[in-house]
C-alpha cells in the first residue's frame, strides 16, 4: 500500500482563505443584479466583502465621501486581517481615498475603474480619445479625476437626466429598480457622450453598477468599453496569476 504525499508546511496567520480580493461596498439597499459588483456570482473568483455603515450613495457620490475616511480607513484593515491580499471599492468616486487606503493597509489597492482611463487611452488611434460614463457628472470634480490620474479635459456624462439608474443608486426613492429603464438610461448617456464628442473611441464607466449594461452599450455604440469588472478581473490576476504548471 503506498502511502499518501506529504503536503508539506501549511502557512497561517489569516481568519480566511482563498478570497484575496476585499471589496469596500457603500452601505445601500437597491438590488445587486448579475454583472453588479455587489453581487457575488459577478466574479469568477472568490471575493471578501464589508459594508461601511454610514457611507451611503448619496454621502459619497454627492457630498464628497465628507467624514468617511476614516470608516474606510478601518475596513480596508479589517479586510487585510481577515485574509484579503488587495483592495478595491464599489464607487468611482472613492478614488479620493486612493493615496490614504493604500498607505493605511499596505497591499495594492484599486478604488475606482476611472484608474483604466490612461491604459485605455494609450490603446487608442490618433485623434481618439477615452470617454468617461459616470453616475453623477454634476459632482464629479478635478479631484475624482486627478486622484485616479485621468486627464482634467476627459470627455464626461452623467446619468442624471435618466428616469432610473441615478433616482434609484444615489436618491434610493425605492429599492426596487426597473432594470430595463435601467439600462435605458445608460444607453442614452452614452449616446450623448459620443454625439458631443465625436472623437470618443472608447468608453470607461465609472459606477461599478453599470457593468450589467456594458455589453448593451457596446453593441449600441460599437466601440470598446471598459468597467469595474475589466479592470478588477485584470487586477485579480496580478494577484492570483494562473498557473500553467
Amino acid at each position: 500500500m503506498q502511502n499518501s504525499p506529504r503536503r508539506g508546511m501549511a502557512r497561517g496567520g489569516k481568519a480566511i482563505y482563498g478570497a484575496p480580493l476585499g471589496i469596500l461596498m457603500l452601505e445601500a439597499r437597491f438590488p445587486r443584479i448579475a454583472g453588479d459588483m455587489g453581487n457575488g456570482t459577478t466574479w469568477p473568483f472568490p471575493v471578501l466583502y464589508r459594508v461601511v455603515r454610514g457611507a451611503s450613495p448619496e454621502k459619497v457620490v454627492l457630498n464628497g465621501a465628507n467624514g468617511l475616511l476614516q470608516d474606510f480607513l478601518d475596513a480596508a484593515k479589517d479586510l487585510v486581517s481577515q485574509g484579503a491580499e488587495a483592495i478595491t471599492t464599489n464607487c468611482g468616486f472613492l478614488s479620493l481615498f486612493q493615496k490614504e487606503l493604500a498607505a493605511h493597509v499596505g497591499v495594492p489597492v484599486a478604488t475606482s475603474s476611472m484608474m483604466q482611463v490612461p491604459w485605455v487611452q494609450s490603446m487608442l488611434p490618433p485623434g481618439k480619445r477615452v470617454g468617461l460614463l459616470t453616475v453623477s457628472g454634476s459632482t464629479m470634480t478635478p479631484r475624482h479625476l486627478e486622484a485616479a490620474g485621468v486627464p482634467q479635459d476627459i470627455p464626461i456624462e452623467g446619468t442624471e437626466r435618466g428616469q432610473e439608474f441615478f433616482r434609484v443608486l444615489i436618491k434610493a426613492e425605492k429599492e426596487d429598480m426597473d432594470v430595463d429603464l435601467a439600462e435605458q438610461d445608460i444607453l442614452e448617456a452614452g449616446k450623448r457622450l459620443v454625439a458631443r464628442h465625436p472623437e470618443v473611441g472608447a468608453i470607461v464607466l465609472e459606477c461599478t453598477n453599470m457593468p450589467p449594461y456594458a455589453a448593451a452599450l457596446q453593441r449600441e455604440l460599437g466601440i470598446p468599453v471598459y468597467d469595474i469588472y475589466s479592470m478588477i478581473t485584470y487586477f485579480h490576476a496580478g494577484i492570483r496569476p494562473r498557473d500553467f504548471g
